[in-house]
């Protein structure tokens, strides 16, 4: 049974610093690619950052320079530090995976091929 449990979410004034975790079980986590995605009261769900299997990267232009994605293969995680954090990063931030490429699936903007989502973990930036 596939698993993925967000943790690290909370309240942070801007400017503020939060890593948050993504716990994974239930598959091969090594072969997958992961992403973070994030989404505010009325708006769409959107990609923040993906890292795929072979290591590649990608993060979103709205958080870029600020956020770095990683992943510890060993310890089945992923993680999201979150840095100099606006207003505008509130939202709900959940862990998905993917067999594909989560680079490309973000950059298409492709949420409907996700194969599992992670519940999720609340962010509050105050100004």
């Amino acid at each position: 049974q596939v698993q993925l449990v967000e943790s690290g979410g909370g309240s942070v004034a801007a400017g503020g610093s939060l890593t948050l975790s993504c716990a994974a079980s239930g598959f091969a986590y090594n072969t997958y690619s992961m992403g973070w995605f994030r989404q505010a009261p009325g708006t769409e769900r959107e990609g923040v950052a993906a890292i795929d299997s072979d290591g590649k990267t990608s993060v979103a232009d709205s958080v870029k320079g600020r956020f770095t994605i990683s992943r510890d293969n060993a310890k089945r995680t992923l993680y999201l530090q979150m840095n100099n954090l606006k207003p505008e990063d509130t939202g709900n931030y959940s862990c998905a995976e993917n067999k594909g490429r989560m680079t490309a699936l973000q950059r298409r903007g492709a949420l409907r091929s996700v194969d599992y989502w992670g519940r999720g973990t609340q962010v509050t930036v105050s100004s």
